[in-house]
């Protein structure tokens, strides 16, 4: 018998690398905000969280259509669209600085009290947002074509491992080129990988029946799911039960909002979201301003690095202790579901000692915020699945798009409130006759203030600031796991 061909090991290595590409272009505005872009352009954090809020919301909203989208288009032509839409989006951040002069050479300084470079950012994060939004609907097709059932979680967890592997690269390449060649070329050099990836995409992939590359035992094993045998187990669905499973019951939007399930789903996301985002593109700058490790600096690059390390390597064993308890300790699967969850949710509440240990050292606050992240991703990876299982398995794209909704509209809220309360907490001084933000170099220079910093629980200024929002960090998902048991005590199934 012809040896099997292991093809679709390729594709999914395509997979991961896509979802790489991804979190680095997601990351290069983060990593060049605080020390290459806002001395440019004079940006408030105000201005900042604006950017990143926005971004929040479209991706939220984009995540509605973008599975339609990529069923209509197929697989080879959407993911496509995709990637060139994203990658395209970031390439034209390098040009924010030339549009902002041409702009206001021709008068337009901007509306709404949003600055004319605001506004270009704005128009390119929006592009960024609406292609991102296709990479995990199309991967998550992928796999379904190219992996038998009983291999697609494995094949998932591989290509969902290229976010924390771009997380792990991103401050260690983003810096330097915006350090050696201009923040510009950062954001066009990280945005044309993409350009590179459809090149092999182009190559490589075609449906697993039409590719030359997938032989007929090879085929056979990603086929095995439609045969039908009598020695099938029990776990093993058919093709009939698969197209049973598609033409299920659907669920509309009304009936969908008048359950307890879909709203325990719904604060589950609304609230702790906004914390894992806020993380993301704040910490590089937190560094910066309140220690002084510049994201090019070899401590600052370091800091970021061993975060996302910790986040990687502690969120793979917490995603075990589900299956410990039901396997090892026999609870039902919605209860050993729910403690483990109550576990994560305690991990964020190391957050609070991020500011009162930086005092001592800034790998505590790296370390702390790393574990309290960590904590989100195995939250986040558990948090479908304990309302997920309630409902019949053809309603989970509706309830995902609700569900993705509601994180980009708690991740919209962080990420403003956060901007204008260190913008409010720095305070603000007169120089040259305009007003600016409070920073540690005019508070040393003894400047007069116009309003004073924010003072809280011993820190002035921004540190007051950090401290507001790392609070509101820690117990966002205690108070999210409290609403859910509230509302779903127990296991329910929803029968329609």
């Amino acid at each position: 018998m012809k040896k099997m061909t292991n093809f679709r090991w390729i594709i999914c290595s395509l997979l991961f690398f896509a979802t790489t590409v991804n979190y680095l272009d997601r990351q290069v505005l983060s990593l060049t905000y605080k020390d290459f872009i806002a001395p440019v352009f004079g940006w408030t954090d105000d201005d900042y969280g604006t950017i990143t809020a926005v971004f929040s919301i479209i991706y939220a909203l984009c995540n509605l259509f973008a599975g339609k989208f990529i069923d209509r288009l197929g697989t080879r032509k959407g993911y496509l669209w995709a990637i060139f839409i994203w990658s395209l989006g970031a390439c034209l951040h390098a040009g924010c600085g030339a549009g902002t002069s041409w702009l206001k050479a021709a008068g337009f300084l901007g509306m709404f009290g949003i600055t004319v470079s605001v506004w270009l950012f704005l128009a390119c994060r929006a592009v960024l947002a609406l292609g991102e939004a296709g990479n995990f609907p199309a991967a998550i097709k992928v796999t379904a074509e190219y992996f038998p059932k009983k291999d697609r979680a494995f094949a998932t967890s591989i290509f969902n491992a290229g976010s924390s592997v771009g997380a792990l690269a991103a401050p260690l390449s983003i810096p330097l080129i915006a350090k050696h060649f201009g923040w510009e070329w950062s954001f066009v050099i990280i945005g044309a990988l993409g350009f590179v990836w459809m090149g092999f995409w182009m190559w490589l992939y075609k449906k697993p029946a039409g590719n030359p590359r997938v032989n007929e035992a090879e085929l056979a094993y990603i086929n095995q799911d439609e045969s039908v045998s009598s020695e099938r187990g029990p776990d093993v669905e058919s093709g009939a039960d698969a197209k049973s499973e598609a033409a299920g019951p659907k669920i509309s939007y009304l009936k969908a909002f008048s359950l307890r399930q879909t709203w325990s789903l719904v604060f589950g996301r609304f609230l702790t979201d906004g914390v894992w985002w806020f993380f993301l593109f704040w910490t590089p700058g937190y560094f910066s301003e309140q220690f002084g490790y510049t994201s090019d600096s070899s401590m600052g690059r370091w800091l970021i690095f061993t975060l996302y390390a910790i986040v990687t390597v502690v969120s793979i064993y917490l995603c075990r202790i589900p299956a410990y308890l039901v396997e090892k300790r026999g609870m039902n699967a919605y209860d050993g579901r729910m403690v483990a969850m109550f576990v994560f949710a305690c991990f964020p509440l190391l957050a609070l000692g991020a500011q009162p240990l930086g005092r001592f050292s800034a790998w505590w606050p790296a370390i702390l915020i790393g574990l309290a992240c960590a904590g989100h991703q195995a939250w986040s990876a558990n948090v479908y699945s304990v309302v997920g299982d309630m409902f019949p398995k053809s309603t989970i794209g509706t309830l995902t798009g609700i569900a993705q909704f509601a994180a980009g509209c708690g991740s919209f809220i962080v990420q403003k409130s956060a901007g204008k309360l260190f913008t409010y907490a720095a305070g603000t001084t007169i120089v040259d006759g305009k007003e600016v933000e409070m920073t540690k170099d005019l508070l040393a220079s003894g400047a007069q203030y116009v309003r004073p910093a924010m003072e809280f629980l011993g820190y002035t200024g921004k540190p007051a600031g950090y401290c507001i929002v790392f609070g509101y960090c820690a117990v966002a998902y205690v108070a999210g796991w409290c609403i859910m048991k509230s509302l779903v005590p127990h296991y329910r199934k929803v029968e329609l």
